[in-house]
């Protein structure tokens, strides 16, 4: 009886099991096809939505920064100062980051502002290939920044070419057109009212002369002697006399 009993507990635990193995091939047959992948065969890859450097919020706020009336102005600037027949984009920010992300309109920009045989970017190339526009707009800003725009004024490639902060490619081209009029030397095209004028530095200069009289004379800040006395003085410890 023992020997009956223990053989009828292996052949249930047997069709037991084989129960378990037949769910979960057919279970893999539909949604769990990884069980049968072959050794050499890749898992597939999670569909995910693409990831950002910034926060939603923060990307939010620099993009409240662009200035749709700016980017008119400056679409006339750069259509007038190239010289050439160049089509208007449509308004917007991204049709404005695509008119610009491959450098040609960049680089003839800067050329432009200097005079014929001194351009800083000899060769414009109208490649499509991404390093090479990514190339042209890296030889744009070091020409803009040779040329006197501030570094902190200077946007970074990716902010073109991904369209993270067109407000800086903004800033860029307006800090551009103020030191074209600023310098006048005859590159600039357009209306010169587009952009303010910088400030110029004023350089004085003096002789030996009158640095060593100025150094006798009281500065303002310090107060002034001029009309002192001692007059109605009392001595010290003596009570003030009233008339």
């Amino acid at each position: 009886m023992a020997a009956a009993g223990g053989g009828a507990w292996a052949l249930w635990w047997r069709g037991l099991t084989r129960g378990r193995a037949a769910a979960r091939c057919a279970g893999s047959g539909a949604g769990g096809a990884s069980l049968l992948r072959s050794p050499g065969q890749l898992p597939e890859m999670a569909n995910r939505g693409p990831s950002y450097g910034l926060s939603r919020e923060v990307q939010e706020k620099i993009e409240q920064k662009y200035d749709l009336e700016l980017e008119n102005k400056l679409v006339d600037w750069i259509i007038v100062q190239s010289g050439e027949k160049i089509e208007h984009p449509p308004p917007g920010r991204q049709n404005f980051q695509k008119w610009l992300m491959d450098g040609t309109l960049l680089c003839k920009l800067i050329n432009s502002l200097h005079p014929k045989g001194k351009e800083p970017i000899p060769k414009i190339s109208e490649s499509k290939m991404a390093f090479k526009q990514m190339e042209q707009i890296s030889q744009f800003l070091k020409a803009a920044e040779i040329y006197g725009v501030r570094t902190t004024d200077i946007f970074q490639t990716v902010d073109l070419w991904e369209g993270k902060d067109m407000a800086a490619v903004q800033r860029t081209l307006m800090s551009l057109g103020s030191l074209a009029v600023t310098k006048d030397d005859g590159c600039y095209r357009g209306d010169p009212s587009w952009f303010h004028r910088k400030a110029q530095q004023n350089r004085r200069g003096f002789s030996e002369e009158q640095l060593r009289r100025g150094q006798s004379v009281i500065g303002l800040q310090m107060g002034s002697n001029k009309g002192a006395s001692q007059s109605g003085m009392t001595g010290y410890g003596m009570p003030r006399q009233i008339m």
